[in-house]
């Protein structure tokens, strides 16, 4: 499933001058700390990084033990729970007799396309509004889609809110993350599935957590916030690089309670706590904001703003998002302004080659004929959490 092979020279052409050696300094980094046995962490965002393949590209560099680590979003999460992507059909709301003061702008209400069989396995875990179904299969198709899955469509958004309480129970009784009972069911080709059976770890960040409906509450949880941040902390100690792909909320990482070179640990190590340090770690950014280039240029300017206690944003005279100040003044940072449905084929595919690792999937921009294969692909083959997988797991778990 290598979709995006034959599209590596134009996805890197796609990148501007700089952008590309960004792009191959960080590659470059990756297989140095990879070879001297150190670790890559990667925290990505919610929407793009789903529908880009670039979840289940990340799932395959954790198979490949590439990658190490991963946190992200609780909308991420409850996607993967559901398959990562499926197909829907949008129909009508008043015509299918639904409160419209209850429906989502544009008054459609969705479904998940599924087999009989699929049907027949979730009538097993749930009852299902059979004449719901016939209704709304009967009624014109506003269109057809795919999209992240789960979400809004009928039976499977439904089915996955549901889940998200079971998982819940679970993590409690176990005393674990709900991310990690969750990946005791979810498909190989999930972040989660992937990550559970080579002992990974995936969390959810704090300014994350909201999302994903029942399942970013959950998430909420299953652990209290200081030990999700501890665990969070711990993550990064342990890693060399760190990968941002398309995410716009990453306090926690340059700005956390345990960090003390751009964050605020300081009163934590006073305190005897367990804090880490990014001094000396590479930061790797890949994102569509030109402003994040534009900081780490500004790297002087920030920082004396910041000496002279002044605002960053005034000082810059750029749009500033929270966790540019951190970034910008970082000296590992590397900043890749470009689409992360091209730039990750070509870091996977050449970080791979670098360290003579053979991935079996490689992931394709969805404006490509491979991309748009990509997607089909995850449709029909990235299966949605497996209940009895998941508690089989629970059932062998020993504390």
């Amino acid at each position: 499933m290598l979709f995006g092979k034959s599209q590596l020279g134009n996805f890197r052409a796609s990148l501007d001058e700089r952008s590309q050696e960004g792009l191959n300094s960080a590659v470059q980094r990756i297989i140095d700390v990879k070879k001297k046995g150190g670790r890559v962490m990667v925290v990505t965002g919610s929407g793009p990084n789903i529908h880009e393949g670039v979840t289940t590209l990340i799932a395959e560099l954790i198979r490949a033990g590439i990658v190490d680590a991963v946190s992200t979003s609780s909308a991420v999460i409850a996607h993967e729970m559901a398959g990562s992507l499926d197909r829907v059909y949008r129909v009508s709301s008043d015509a299918l007799g639904m409160d419209r003061a209850k429906m989502p702008r544009g008054d459609v209400f969705e479904f998940t396309c599924l087999t009989e069989q699929e049907i027949a396995a979730l009538k097993r875990e749930m009852p299902l509004d059979d004449d719901l179904m016939k209704r709304g299969e009967s009624l014109p198709h506003v269109n057809e889609i795919i999209k992240a899955a789960g979400n809004m469509a009928y039976p499977m958004g439904l089915r996955t809110e549901r889940l998200a309480h079971e998982v819940l129970s679970l993590a409690r009784m176990y005393g674990l993350p709900f991310e990690t009972v969750a990946g005791w069911g979810c498909d190989e080709h999930t972040m989660l599935g992937a990550a559970a059976r080579k002992g990974v770890p995936v969390l959810v960040t704090i300014p994350q957590l909201v999302g994903g409906g029942a399942v970013g509450m959950s998430i909420g949880d299953s652990i209290p916030v200081s030990e999700r941040s501890m665990r969070i902390s711990r993550m990064l100690a342990s890693c060399d690089v760190i990968i941002e792909s398309a995410v716009a909320l990453t306090q926690e990482i340059h700005d956390g309670p345990f960090e003390c070179y751009t964050g605020h640990g300081i009163w934590a190590w006073w305190s005897g706590q367990n804090t880490y340090n990014l001094r000396d770690k590479t930061l790797i950014r890949v994102d569509l904001d030109e402003n994040l280039r534009r900081a780490v240029e500004l790297n002087q300017t920030v920082q004396e703003a910041i000496d002279k206690g002044l605002p960053k944003t005034k000082a810059a005279k750029i749009p500033f998002r929270m966790e540019m100040s951190a970034f910008a003044r970082h000296e590992g940072s590397i900043p890749i302004v470009g689409d992360i449905g091209k730039v990750w084929p070509v870091i996977a595919h050449d970080v791979a080659e670098g360290l003579g690792v053979e991935l079996e999937f490689l992931s394709a921009s969805q404006d490509t004929q491979e991309g748009q294969a990509m997607r089909e692909w995850i449709v029909k083959n990235v299966k949605a959490l497996d209940m009895e997988k998941m508690l089989a797991r629970a059932r062998a778990y020993t504390l």
